[in-house]
């Protein structure tokens, strides 16, 4: 498989999960992208991460000069990627709206935060990781939105499919769910940290694509709009405090598993059209479906 086809079945997967379904007619995610390398390279092994930095790349370099290696991939954008986070926050909207807040509304007070990411994002040193690669010669790719896709459709299908009543069942459904339960095993696993165990559920909001966190101001209007419970990869300190005020359930799934769950359940869709060499690292570890 040439590098640039893993890229445009990255994509093409990623679009089939998207929240917005066929009307958005995905072409590219700006937080996905090949950082360095020649389109063309054949792809069997890859080193897979949560997090891909200059460390990383070096213990690549070890495993390439050791047993070969044809591709570093990292989840979490690096380079003009993550320079780009801020614009795939637009999703978000259409999440509210299809929840009931007023798109009017939704839209305020995401252009808001996604000015506040940009700007958080801006001074960083993004091509820092991107030269290290060009440097050690080793091909590179981040694949963060068409990943968290994935778990945002594996978690509602979860949903649907087990009907949970209560907070705590929530919980119990995704310890089932294996990367979940080695989270938990490191202390990190699925936890509610507002809300009773025993509240109704009520409307349901999964947060687990569209970038980055929201608006912190966007709980009253979920609360107006009958959400009653979120279910997170993580939350601020800055969010909990306006989501429990607004008096919604939260449970947070956890970041590290929810990733490693979305790069699972995308790499599984990868290896029906061809089996890949899968070097875990960085928090990801590989399992299959």
């Amino acid at each position: 498989m040439k590098l640039s086809h893993f890229y445009n079945q990255v994509v093409r997967f990623g679009a089939s999960r998207d929240p917005r379904g066929k009307k958005a007619k995905i072409k590219r995610y700006p937080d996905t992208a090949i950082l360095y390398g020649d389109p063309n390279t054949e792809i069997h092994k890859i080193m897979v991460g949560i997090d891909i930095e200059v460390a990383e790349l070096l213990l690549a370099k070890e495993v390439r000069d050791r047993e070969g290696l044809d591709l570093v991939l990292s989840h979490h954008p690096e380079g003009s990627a993550y320079a780009s986070l801020h614009e795939v926050m637009q999703v978000q909207v259409d999440i509210l709206d299809s929840l009931g807040v007023p798109r009017e509304t939704a839209q305020k007070l995401l252009d808001e935060r996604m000015q506040e990411v940009e700007r958080r994002v801006l001074p960083q040193n993004h091509t820092r990781p991107v030269e290290a690669a060009r440097l050690l010669d080793l091909p590179f790719m981040c694949m963060h939105t068409p990943a968290d896709n994935h778990v945002f459709a594996f978690i509602n299908d979860l949903l649907k499919t087990k009907k949970p009543k209560i907070v705590q069942d929530i919980v119990d459904m995704l310890m089932k769910v294996q990367e979940y339960k080695d989270a938990a095993k490191f202390s990190t696993g699925p936890r509610i940290i507002s809300g009773n165990p025993k509240r109704a559920i009520g409307k349901i909001s999964v947060e687990m694509t569209g970038g980055t966190e929201g608006s912190k101001d966007v709980f009253e209007k979920m609360r107006k709009a009958g959400v009653r419970t979120l279910i997170c990869m993580h939350l601020s300190e800055e969010h909990l405090k306006k989501v429990r005020d607004a008096d919604i359930n939260v449970v947070i799934a956890g970041h590290i598993s929810s990733d490693t769950l979305g790069i699972n359940l995308l790499l599984d869709r990868m290896e029906k059209e061809e089996n890949l060499e899968i070097i875990s690292c960085s928090g990801f570890k590989r399992i299959r479906r």
